[in-house]
């Protein structure tokens, strides 16, 4: 893939930052402490949760950092195999050497290190030291433009499998020994790609593939023959993404907004609270959102959407219930793939902007993703309760969760994905 069309790519999918004064800054993470280490001189031991089956405590791309003072920053598995990771960590730190371990069950054994609660994950260990310092300089300059970035490490090669150069392409141009694959880096960001994978074609299809990751605001595994083979076997590539915030634009500058805008921020989401009232949409009444915008809220989503600043991740909060502000905002909303639309009102408001909403056009499909009366039923009254339940709603659409006591149910609590 060409330099020109990885850039263009990666700009596609930025998430342009709005107007607003922007508050809340960044907590420290994992990427933040190995990169001011690396940059100091100081090598680390990182440990990467890769991949996960059942009941797994912490997703793909969950990490931890063990530093050669033995500090500890981050968890993989809540405090299960922590204790057992750390002395691998402290190996890989000594020897150079990148690990992959697998963590399954605990059994009666009480020394036995596993996971209680019925999952199984594998985890990369790698050292980070000077060598990586350029493609962590080119992460860390894409997180601080608002671009997304991804790096790409080889952590796992099956030796058995590295078949020669198909007839008529060109020969790889990098090592194909497994041994010298573990560990390798490929970082895609806005600007730039840095460091390879050690085969071109390789390089291209990892590229093409961790470009979709990153759109989709996922880390996750990719499978390559040594050439790049789409045949799932031969060279196992982690992608780690470091995408843009997904956005939650809450919509109506009410009490209840305050309390949504707050828990969007703890749940990880740029805020946005748009309302046409002047009067109302102050920062000073929204401290916890990124911005507070005065427009009518339909013509604000509509330049958003111009702009390509929303994705399939945006949620929506429509909290006007008032029809000469929500009918024309939702009517554009649910023409769109967006995360979750959710609006308040009561059943009697539901009714009549339900029919307001088909008269528009609205097929059934699109109108039955609209959740409304928003959120679920938990039976608070109060703007924070309010604002759990609506949390709640949003959590479970995008885990496919089922709202329902997690004791009356079977099977495993983590849902994949």
């Amino acid at each position: 893939m060409h330099e020109k069309t990885r850039r263009s790519r990666l700009d596609a999918i930025s998430c342009v930052r709005g107007a607003g004064t922007e508050r809340r800054q960044p907590v420290p993470d994992v990427f933040d402490e190995v990169h001011r280490r690396c940059r100091d001189g100081e090598p680390t031991a990182l440990a990467t949760v890769v991949a996960t089956w059942h009941s797994a405590p912490q997703p793909p791309g969950a990490a931890m950092v063990v530093t050669t003072d033995g500090t500890v920053i981050g968890s993989v598995s809540g405090g299960c195999v922590e204790a057992d990771l750390y002395e691998r960590a402290r190996r890989v730190l000594d020897t150079g050497q990148p690990e992959l371990c697998r963590y399954g069950i605990s059994d009666d054994d009480a020394y036995t290190v596993g996971l209680t609660c019925g999952g199984l994950l594998d985890v990369f260990v790698e050292r980070v030291d000077a060598s990586a310092l350029a493609a962590l300089d080119a992460v860390a300059a894409a997180r601080r433009s608002g671009h997304p970035a991804a790096i790409v490490t080889c952590v796992a090669a099956d030796v058995n499998d590295d078949p020669p150069t198909d007839a008529g392409s060109s020969p790889s141009t990098g090592p194909t020994d497994p041994a010298r694959r573990l560990g390798r880096r490929l970082v895609l960001t806005g600007q730039r790609s840095v460091g390879s994978l050690g085969d071109d074609r390789l390089d291209d299809a990892a590229s093409a593939d961790a470009l979709g990751l990153l759109a989709a605001g996922r880390s996750g595994m990719l499978r390559y023959g040594y050439h790049g083979q789409r045949r799932g076997g031969g060279i196992s590539l982690f992608v780690t993404a470091y995408a843009t915030p997904p956005r939650m634009i809450v919509f109506g500058a009410i009490d209840f907004a305050a309390a949504v805008a707050r828990i969007g921020a703890f749940l990880g989401y740029r805020v946005t609270v748009c309302d046409a009232r002047p009067v109302f949409a102050t920062a000073r009444r929204f401290p916890e959102a990124d911005e507070v915008v005065v427009q009518w809220p339909h013509r604000y989503l509509r330049t958003e959407l111009a702009a390509d600043r929303l994705d399939e991740r945006t949620v929506l909060c429509v909290l006007t219930h008032d029809p000469r502000f929500d009918v024309p905002l939702l009517e554009l909303a649910l023409r769109h793939p967006l995360a979750y639309v959710g609006a308040m009102g009561s059943r009697r408001t539901h009714d009549e902007r339900h029919k307001l909403l088909s008269e528009a056009g609205l097929s059934p499909v699109q109108l039955a993703r609209l959740a409304s009366p928003i959120g679920l039923d938990l039976g608070g009254r109060t703007p924070e309760e309010t604002a759990v339940s609506v949390a709640a709603q949003i959590v479970a659409a995008r885990w496919g969760g089922t709202g329902r006591p997690l004791a009356v149910l079977d099977g495993p609590i983590h849902q994949p994905g």
